[in-house]
């Protein structure tokens, strides 16, 4: 029996039309179809998905579960971004005649039409060791307490539900699919910050490894397209600053990122002609010095002597000492992009929308006047 979507009391019908890459892994073929549904107007994409499926074309293949945005299943691609269908809705985009086009998620291999395979997802979340290691084989007598405080500290990343739509937009993953992924390096936050963990080095410099932290090209599409607000992005950036702090500093990365801050606190600007030797090594910078030597002809390197000192300087070096002085280096030194829950949406008052106060990670939200 075909399942009906009825329109809530008082709501309208809208014609949505959609086209949907159809994809048989076997085959290889792959053919862009249109499909037209009448569908109450508080439908979401999810929605007209299952009326496509239930009346018009029994074999289209996507993933769903809650429906509520909790599982993570159904991620998508709308328009060539990611997004989770059971979240997105339908009525703006069908009042304004676009026609979207919808597509599996990206970088991950294609089986069937909308579902990709989430094998490769999963075995670099597993290679991040998601559990706990509190560093003794038996528990201990006495139940720990680990304060909210604590806690917030990784709050976000906490929050993540493993729908993909991360790695589907990220740039690294695009050019080199072994980098480790935004989703997984969030993973690892996750356990690195957790007050309980008590192998954060070990896990650091696996995570340092080839195709690890410093392999993010800092685009911020994972930011831009998560769901949750798990913000991935700023997950790797804490991972980064965690690592220079613990003295896990053999990658170029990392030493780029030591560099480039010894030269912001010391003349408030990066000394570009020292960064080379700096971060590769004396010996990669002698084989490039025919490359720098073009450069400087065409006035592209400013002379290293005397070093150019900017104005109030003495500002970058107080910022950097206060940081000390706050405890504020590592994870707790990086700002985030957003609270995770800062603007939670609804749309069951009475068919209006409306935006929550800002929620922040251990404070009590103030209660809507009735």
């Amino acid at each position: 029996m075909h399942s009906e979507l009825a329109p809530a009391p008082g709501s309208t019908t809208i014609d949505v039309a959609l086209k949907i890459w159809r994809y048989d892994a076997e085959t290889g073929e792959k053919e862009l179809k249109r499909y037209e549904v009448e569908a109450p107007d508080w439908v979401t994409l999810l929605d007209v998905l299952d009326l496509i499926k239930d009346k018009q074309d029994g074999t289209l293949a996507y993933r769903k579960s809650c429906r509520m945005m909790i599982c993570g299943s159904c991620g998508m691609r709308m328009d060539g971004a990611a997004v989770l269908a059971c979240k997105t809705r339908m009525y703006d985009i069908a009042k304004s005649g676009h026609v979207p086009v919808i597509s599996p998620m990206g970088n991950l291999p294609v089986r069937k039409d909308l579902v990709v395979d989430m094998d490769p997802f999963w075995s670099k979340i597993r290679a991040m060791k998601p559990w706990l290691d509190p560093g003794y084989e038996e528990p201990a007598e006495k139940e720990r307490i680990v304060s909210q405080q604590q806690m917030n500290v990784i709050h976000k990343e906490a929050l993540c539900i493993m729908c993909g739509c991360c790695v589907s937009e990220c740039n690294s993953m695009e050019s080199d699919p072994e980098f480790f992924g935004p989703a997984a390096l969030a993973k690892g936050m996750r356990f690195v910050g957790d007050a309980r963990d008590q192998a954060d080095v070990a896990r650091l410099n696996d995570y340092n490894a080839e195709h690890g932290i410093w392999d993010c090209t800092r685009c911020y599409f994972c930011n831009e397209r998560c769901p949750k607000g798990v913000d991935p992005r700023d997950a790797i950036a804490k991972l980064g600053a965690e690592s220079i702090k613990q003295g896990v500093d053999h990658d170029m990365g990392a030493k780029h990122a030591k560099w480039f801050v010894t030269s912001a606190k010391t003349t408030g600007w990066l000394r570009e002609t020292e960064l080379v030797p700096k971060t590769q090594g004396v010996v990669s910078a002698i084989k490039q010095t025919k490359f720098a030597l073009g450069l400087a002809r065409r006035g592209k390197v400013p002379p290293p002597v005397p070093p150019h000192v900017a104005a109030r300087v003495d500002e970058s070096r107080k910022l950097y000492n206060l940081v000390k002085e706050q405890g504020r280096d590592g994870a707790l030194g990086i700002v985030q992009g957003e609270h995770a829950l800062g603007r939670i949406e609804f749309a069951e008052q009475a068919g209006v929308k409306t935006s929550d106060p800002e929620v922040r990670p251990g404070v009590e939200p103030p209660h809507a006047e009735g």
